[in-house]
C-alpha cells in the first residue's frame, strides 16, 4: 500500500496518475524545466489555458510538491515558479514524450511553424 498526500494507493502508477490526471500538469512542468517562471510568462507560454486553471493548476503541483512558489517582497509582489528536485526528476521522461510527440507526428501527421508550442520553437533552434 502506498501513503502519499492523504491518500491511499495500491500501486506506484495510481500515485503517478492520481498527480498528472490532467493535460495542463505535464506542459507547465515542460515550461519549468527550461527555466523559473513567472505567472505571467507561464501564461503566455501555455496560451490555451485560462488564468484561473493555471492558478489551479500550479497550486495542485505546489501542494505535490512537484513545483516551488518564491515570493518576493516587492511592489508589486514578484512570484517566481520553479521545479522541485523531484519535478526535475521527471526532464528525462518529458524529454521522451516529446521525441516520441515528434516522431509519431512525423509518421501520421505534418508538423507546421505557426503550430508549434512556443517551447518547441526554442527547441528546434537551439539543436
Amino acid at each position: 500500500m502506498y501513503y502519499v498526500n492523504d491518500k491511499e494507493f495500491n500501486c506506484s502508477i495510481s500515485v503517478t496518475l492520481d498527480i498528472f490526471n490532467d493535460r495542463w500538469k505535464l506542459s507547465i512542468i515542460w515550461h519549468l524545466l527550461q527555466d523559473n517562471k513567472r505567472f505571467k510568462d507561464l501564461h503566455e507560454e501555455i496560451s490555451e489555458i485560462t488564468q484561473k486553471t493555471l492558478t489551479v493548476k500550479l497550486k495542485e503541483l505546489e501542494y505535490k510538491n512537484i513545483i516551488n512558489r518564491e515570493v518576493f517582497p516587492e511592489v508589486p509582489p514578484k512570484v517566481v515558479y520553479s521545479l522541485t528536485d523531484a519535478g526535475k526528476r521527471l526532464k528525462p521522461l518529458l524529454e521522451d514524450m516529446y521525441e516520441w510527440g515528434v516522431k509519431y507526428v512525423e509518421e501520421f501527421g505534418t508538423i507546421t511553424e505557426e503550430n508549434m508550442c512556443y517551447s518547441e520553437k526554442n527547441r528546434r533552434k537551439n539543436k
